[in-house]
């Protein structure tokens, strides 16, 4: 196994399509639906990376992102943010709470985030 990853995704489709991409190329996945069971997914989970969605119910990713950074060990949690909100306000606001990257889902495949994810976990150790 390559290691753990968390998908923080409300899109039920996207969040499988990631999951298989994920699965084969042989690491473990767990998902959460919103940024509450996002939380609560990454303290019994313990992943190596985070995939964060941000417009979902009950609580969005900027918001569980924030809480993520408050909480012990939260600030060394690796985050890519993976949506299609890209405005300056929004980055900016994301930003504070220090992702690995911000990425625009719609114009990334899956091989491509696998390749982020790859690459980010290769290069800053945990």
């Amino acid at each position: 196994m390559k290691g753990k990853i968390a998908i923080i995704e409300d899109d039920a489709s996207l969040v499988e399509m990631y999951r298989i991409k994920f699965d084969l190329e042989g690491f473990e996945v767990r998902t959460a639906g919103d940024g509450i069971q996002g939380l609560k997914v990454i303290a019994e989970f313990k992943p190596d990376m985070v995939l964060l969605d941000l417009l979902m119910p009950n609580m969005g990713g900027a918001e569980m992102l924030k809480q993520l950074r408050k909480l012990p060990g939260g600030k060394n949690v690796k985050v890519i943010v993976l949506s299609n909100i890209y405005d300056v306000t929004t980055t900016n606001e994301v930003y504070q709470y220090a992702p690995e990257e911000y990425l625009v889902k719609a114009i990334l495949t899956p091989q491509e985030v696998y390749e982020h994810v790859k690459n980010l976990l290769e290069s800053k150790p945990s």
